[in-house]
């Protein structure tokens, strides 16, 4: 028997069925929370980074997701918005372990939790 050789070089097939999302990346997650708390502190930026020992330009940075702090950084920041370090992951934890459950739930899921 002769075996067939494949001679397109087009490599291994991918198959595009439904892919699952990508994540949210952990430092978009928990400059979002450091949002969250510094609003709802009614601070400005210079506020709470005169506090945490950090420039405004840093920490607004940091909620956006553009730096990737250190756990010292975040720990400054945690600090100074009145949280713990412990407190700030377990937040940002649940909030991606939400949006991880609220991915999960397809249509045909949503039918079953309807019943």
């Amino acid at each position: 028997m002769a075996e067939h050789q494949d001679t397109t070089n087009e490599g291994p097939r991918v198959s595009r069925g439904s892919a699952p999302a990508p994540q949210p990346l952990w430092r978009h997650m928990l400059g979002g929370e450091l949002r969250r708390l510094r609003h709802e502190r009614g601070e400005t930026l210079g506020d709470t980074a005169e506090r945490a020992g950090v420039s405004p330009q840093y920490l607004s940075e940091m909620e956006r997701g553009v730096k990737d702090p250190s756990s010292e950084m975040i720990a400054a920041v945690a600090g100074a918005l009145g949280v713990t370090l412990v407190d700030l992951t377990v937040a940002v934890a649940d909030e991606l372990s939400a949006m991880t459950a609220a991915a999960s739930v397809g249509p045909q899921s949503a039918f079953v939790l309807a019943a």
